[in-house]
């Protein structure tokens, strides 16, 4: 995942791309520890998802949380004009639908598998219950989800500095 300085759009396949100058982020940044992935092991359920299968939808039920263990999963948002805008492709060890499992709302986003992937469910009560058994991982969840919002805080500044920026082709195939 990259965390963008700056952006522009640009569109490949009716997906909106937010793009510019970027920074490599963090190896850890967003990922699980190896003992909170070990723990999780026996309350998750793994699924392979082929390209192009959708994980969740935004606005439909929370039904837990999704946790990637092998290919990747692009976060999308639709947008009124019924496109779509990619806001990020996640790998291995990242979390899905942490926020909205905690807080029992709706999903805010559309999680679509990007290439064949696996990933692990863990319902929504399940989760919450082991929260309760082994609050020594509730930490790492603190972290996780202060992640989340420090990034969504960086791109909608990136955004909110730079509105309308025109597209520039070959910025446009680089991110392609």
């Amino acid at each position: 995942m990259q965390i963008t300085a700056r952006g522009f759009v640009s569109m490949q396949n009716g997906v909106r791309k937010w793009g510019g100058d970027t920074v490599p982020s963090q190896s850890r940044l967003g990922k699980l520890s190896s003992d909170l992935l070990q723990a999780l092991h026996g309350i998750k359920s793994v699924h392979l998802f082929p390209k192009g299968t959708i994980l969740f939808h935004q606005g439909s039920d929370v039904a837990g949380v999704y946790l990637v263990e092998s290919g990747e999963v692009r976060v999308l948002l639709p947008t009124p004009q019924n496109q779509k805008q990619l806001l990020g492709v996640i790998g291995p060890g990242t979390l899905l639908g942490l926020s909205e499992s905690m807080s029992g709302e709706k999903y805010r986003i559309t999680a679509e598998a990007g290439v064949q992937t696996t990933a692990a469910f863990i319902p929504r009560e399940q989760f919450l219950e082991f929260l309760r058994e082994h609050n020594d991982f509730c930490m790492e969840v603190v972290r996780l989800l202060s992640e989340d919002l420090h990034a969504l805080y960086h791109k909608f500044r990136s955004i909110s500095a730079h509105p309308g920026r025109p597209r520039h082709r070959a910025l446009d195939e680089q991110l392609n």
